[in-house]
């Protein structure tokens, strides 16, 4: 049995920065002692999207305040904390720069442990934070940079099944919504709009729909948007609201396809796993629309939907925390204070590089 942990989190991958300090108990058992995130929607809501430079400079000065927080509201002191997590990629290179760095130096100066974690498995791994998961189940992460189906065997153990060969599903939400006029981030705004459209008005194309592989694309979905919207300019509300309704059901379809056809693949590889759970993450897990397209998914294949409360499916500490602590509960040895950060950095460093990804391999 692992003893007990207590270890301190750190994430800057992309617009979020968040400390945490978050417990194992010896039996397994989670506490999350604070969780605190700042984020800088307003410095980039004005340019459409995310400004790596911006992100970078935000972190540097938020970054020690907020570790100061996170241990104040976790009635600790660096003394009491056992390790430190910090997220070392993939992301935008600036900003994991300022929190792996700030991680090193506070490894350095308290004598601690240091673990450059993921920003993938945080995600992959929280799920057994919230609902206590056993190995194996199959993971969904859709945010605005990744859109994966992944098999969690085990801690730093994951098969990517598919991914997406051009635009991750969060990104053809802003881009989207940034076509039609509608506020940054996209996600929200598209949703909103959708309540008040006709799913039927647009037929768009439902990408590798049928196709063997669990690979997604949403390059041409995007581009059928805005043909479509060209063919129609200008637009009223009632023109956007179908349009993002239209999209939105594309989605949905093709993701109870891809989604389906991988659950099918686990019961077939598992078929002694009592309860096979698939979990989703990242911000697109907020979307209503989708998140009852795979229930309904799941309920028919007999499968449990796993979706982590929303402050831990988008970015955030406690999940880099969890991810060091279950390595160190696992008897994962510390990384060397001369780790690196990669902006690109794969789960399942087996898998073959993708068309779209360019000479430099997949993200992630």
């Amino acid at each position: 049995m692992a003893p007990f942990l207590r270890i301190l989190g750190i994430e800057t991958s992309c617009d979020e920065t968040a400390a945490a300090v978050v417990e194992r108990a010896a039996d397994g058992a989670p506490t999350v002692r604070s969780d605190v995130v700042l984020s800088q929607l307003e410095e980039h809501s004005a340019y459409g999207g995310v400004v790596p430079e911006i992100a970078a400079r935000a972190h540097v000065e938020a970054l020690d305040s907020l570790i100061d927080e996170a241990l104040k509201r976790a009635n600790v002191s660096l003394s009491d904390i056992d390790a430190i997590a910090a997220t070392s990629g993939p992301g935008l290179i600036g900003g994991l720069l300022v929190g792996l760095m700030t991680g090193k130096a506070i490894a350095k100066a308290s004598g601690k442990p240091l673990y450059a974690v993921n920003h993938l498995e945080g995600h992959a791994l929280t799920a057994r934070l919230t609902d206590g998961l056993c190995f194996p189940y199959l993971m969904l992460l859709v945010s605005g940079g990744h859109t994966q189906l992944i098999l969690v065997r085990g801690v730093g153990d994951y098969e990517r099944w598919g991914t997406t060969i051009d635009d991750a599903l969060g990104e053809a939400f802003d881009k989207t919504a940034k076509l039609l006029s509608l506020p940054y981030p996209g996600g929200p705004a598209v949703e909103r709009a959708a309540k008040q459209g006709d799913p039927k008005r647009f037929v768009f194309p439902r990408p590798l729909v049928g196709e063997a592989k669990l690979n997604f694309s949403f390059s041409g979905l995007k581009t059928a948007v805005r043909q479509a919207a060209t063919e129609i300019a200008p637009l009223n509300d009632q023109d956007v609201a179908d349009i993002c309704a239209s999209f939105q059901d594309a989605v949905s379809r093709t993701l109870k396809d891809r989604i389906g056809r991988g659950l099918e693949r686990f019961k077939a590889l598992f078929p002694d796993v009592a309860e096979p759970a698939l979990v989703v993450a990242g911000g697109v897990a907020a979307n209503r629309e989708i998140r009852s397209t795979l229930q309904a998914l799941c309920d028919k294949n007999g499968f449990r939907f796993v979706a982590p409360p929303l402050h831990l499916c988008t970015d955030n500490a406690v999940m880099i925390a969890w991810a060091g602590l279950e390595r160190m509960a696992t008897g994962v040895e510390p990384d060397d204070l001369d780790v690196q950060p990669r902006s690109r950095w794969p789960l399942d460093a087996s898998a073959e590089t993708l068309l779209g990804f360019g000479k430099r391999g997949a993200k992630a």
